[in-house]
């Protein structure tokens, strides 16, 4: 049975031309970069042409690129420079609809969700999206004018319903403000072209994995002009920014698929041509189905879809048997019984939460893996509609 891969959200395939470039730094050329012999600067010199393409996919300099283990530990490390550069200002502000790097980051500092840590004492500023999950910006600009805020974030993209932040706005209130602006840009960057000179950014957050490269290795955007607390310390890699020895494989997979993905961001229409199509057929195919989330702004490959009188545990398992895979919102919460936070935010019921599924799809989707989809998300519904329909 083949499978029908739709969790792109989730992860990526990595690209085959990812993996070739990765091989040698896998294999014979094992140098520290840091070592000034031959193999260490050859080394230096691949790492660095890997900071050059990551830059280019986002229109930032390559001195303003650390690399990093992913997109939590970006988040992180810049929530806990701002924290740490103004620890006189106790405000956190966030939207609602934050990844839970960031949610649970912020909470973190604010003591709401159990962890009570000598910093606690800070206030945590959720600012609230309407049903469609578009920021209050109005919201928004008043919690940035109390004078106390350490730093506000705002996610670019969701990564459960695709919508799309207005980050521009919210980092021009955020400099008017006089306050640290940081965006997480784990689910747009490769999707949608992102430019750090659209707005005044002072941190940006990215993971190789969500656009085709490997797992374990991301990048932090730092602006030239920012400053900078770092957290992790010892041999003073990454210009004293991130210190660790650098995995040299991860951060050139990396370079790669992010000059692929800068290739492909034209390819983008296609993919939204197919999510199109996959949402026309499953709505036409199944009765009640709706969108979650606005449909005027959202990533090119995203859909949320709420199957009434449907348990989506139950659907997912079905679709698994059928060999199509999908996720119920997030992968860092897969396995939590909780109906997804995200969608809570937006106002929606625990039941609907309950009985609704995320499809996100690639360059990768075809218009025949989406039709036999849609066949089988209608097979698996009719059935679950009769045999174990959601609690009521």
């Amino acid at each position: 049975m083949s499978m029908i891969y739709l969790d792109n959200n989730a992860t990526t395939q990595v690209d085959p031309a990812v993996r070739e470039a990765m091989l040698p730094w896998l294999g014979e050329q094992y140098g520290n970069p840091s070592a000034g012999y031959r193999i260490g600067k050859q080394s230096r010199k691949a790492l660095e042409t890997a900071r050059e393409q990551v830059a280019a996919l986002i229109d930032a300099e390559p001195g303003e690129i650390i690399f990093t283990s992913g997109g939590t530990e970006s988040n992180t490390l810049a929530i806990l420079s701002a924290t740490r550069l103004w620890p006189e200002r106790r405000g956190l502000v966030s939207s609602s609809v934050e990844h839970s790097a960031i949610h649970e980051g912020l909470g973190y500092f604010a003591d709401s969700i159990g962890y009570s840590p000598d910093s606690i004492g800070y206030n945590h500023h959720e600012i609230a999206v309407d049903a469609d999950g578009v920021l209050d910006l109005d919201a928004w600009r008043a919690a940035l004018e109390t004078g106390d805020v350490a730093m506000a974030t705002l996610i670019w993209a969701n990564n459960e319903t695709g919508v799309l932040s207005p980050v521009v706005e919210a980092a021009e209130a955020a400099r008017d403000a006089k306050v640290y602006f940081h965006t997480d840009a784990v689910q747009v960057v490769g999707k949608v072209p992102v430019s750090v000179d659209a707005a005044p950014l002072h941190s940006l957050a990215m993971s190789a994995h969500k656009f085709h490269g490997p797992k374990g290795i991301g990048a932090l955007y730092v602006n030239k002009h920012a400053r900078f607390q770092p957290s992790i310390f010892g041999g003073g890699q990454e210009s004293e920014r991130r210190s660790g020895t650098e995995n040299v494989a991860a951060i050139v997979g990396m370079g790669v698929a992010a000059d692929l993905a800068r290739q492909r961001l034209d390819e983008m229409q296609s993919v939204e041509e197919l999510r199109d199509r996959f949402e026309r057929g499953v709505v036409a195919a199944i009765e009640g189905v709706e969108i979650n989330g606005t449909t005027d702004s959202r990533l090119p490959n995203t859909t949320n879809l709420y199957f009434p009188g449907v348990d989506g545990e139950g659907l997912l398992i079905l679709l698994d048997e059928a060999g199509v895979c999908c996720s119920p919102g997030s992968a860092c919460s897969t396995g939590a019984i909780q109906p997804s936070r995200i969608l809570k935010a937006m106002g929606q019921s625990s039941k609907r939460a309950r009985s609704s599924v995320r499809f996100s799809l690639s360059h990768l989707s075809t218009k025949a893996e989406i039709d036999e989809a849609i066949a089988q998300i209608e097979k698996a519904v009719g059935k679950l509609r009769i045999v174990l329909p959601s609690r009521r």
